[in-house]
């Protein structure tokens, strides 16, 4: 395999491997390398849905997404899904997924299946600089606060997604739920810490007013989408990219009305995080 920066930014490309025919020592690779750079890229990939599976397996342990609907057959891989006639995305703002579990997903593998024929790139955004680049004073500030996460905003019954054209697609909204995370952890496998905040599903930092808690997290959002630690991905056909969401925010363009865009996601399983040091 060959690993190169993406950007100065974030993100690194994969090359010299089919993720179809990977073995052991690869994948080991690959893991170092996700909690490195937070986002994988590549090119150029043959995998089929039963490939697709089996890459996750061997990466980790799967956890099923409790919105999307699955790709027929394959009850494990989530369908992200934008028809022609539809104008509202998944995904069209900043944010990590399932950070209002308890246990927070490690991580997705996403496979392009049908692309516009332009747009609908995925943007990224690299947590661990973010927060280096923080100002002191902000830093002894924010270290040892918690923060409430939630999906019941998004999904639930009466959420963002409920009242838009992408509602009927979507289930779950029962399953709705919120959970308390730290709002600096330390990544599980580097140990370097991380700003884990972000505005799709954030509510508020415990303890604090709504005032307050929007001032600061509205500071710290405006802090992490600055350029320099940022990059887009410009999806192909056999593009793959797999992500941490511990230590990324991803965003999903939508600028391809009109044309359909069909992506296979798997979420990989992750565990309770631990606040910095």
């Amino acid at each position: 395999m060959k690993i190169t920066p993406w950007s100065e930014e974030c993100g690194a490309l994969v090359g010299d491997a089919q993720l179809a025919n990977i073995d052991e020592s690869e994948m080991e690779g690959l893991r170092s390398a996700l909690a490195t750079y937070g986002v994988l890229f590549f090119r150029n990939q043959e995998l089929t849905p039963s490939d697709h599976l089996a890459f996750a397996n061997g990466f980790g342990e799967i956890v099923l997404n409790k919105f999307f609907a699955p790709v027929e057959g394959y009850p494990d891989i989530a369908e992200v899904r934008k028809e022609p006639d539809q104008t509202m995305n998944i995904g069209g703002g900043w944010h990590t997924d399932h950070s209002y579990d308890e246990e927070p997903a490690l991580g997705s593998i996403l496979v392009a299946r049908e692309l516009p024929q332009s747009g609908g790139d995925t943007l990224f955004a690299n947590l661990h600089k973010a927060w280096v680049a923080l100002p002191s004073s902000t830093k002894r500030k924010i270290k040892d606060l918690k923060a409430l996460h939630s999906n019941v905003h998004i999904y639930g019954r009466d959420g963002y997604y409920a009242g838009t054209d992408m509602g009927k697609m979507l289930k779950g909204a029962d399953d709705v739920g919120q959970a308390i995370q730290p709002v600096v952890i330390s990544h599980p496998v580097s140990g370097r810490e991380i700003l884990y905040v972000n505005p799709a599903h954030t509510i508020s930092i415990d303890g604090w007013s709504e005032e307050d808690s929007k001032a600061l997290l509205d500071e710290l959002y405006d802090h992490v989408v600055q350029p320099e630690f940022t990059c887009t991905f410009d999806w192909e056909p056999g593009s793959v990219a797999i992500w941490d969401n511990r230590l990324t925010w991803h965003y999903a363009n939508n600028d391809y009305d009109g044309e359909r865009r069909l992506m296979h996601r798997i979420t990989l399983s992750g565990a309770p995080l631990a606040a910095a040091a």
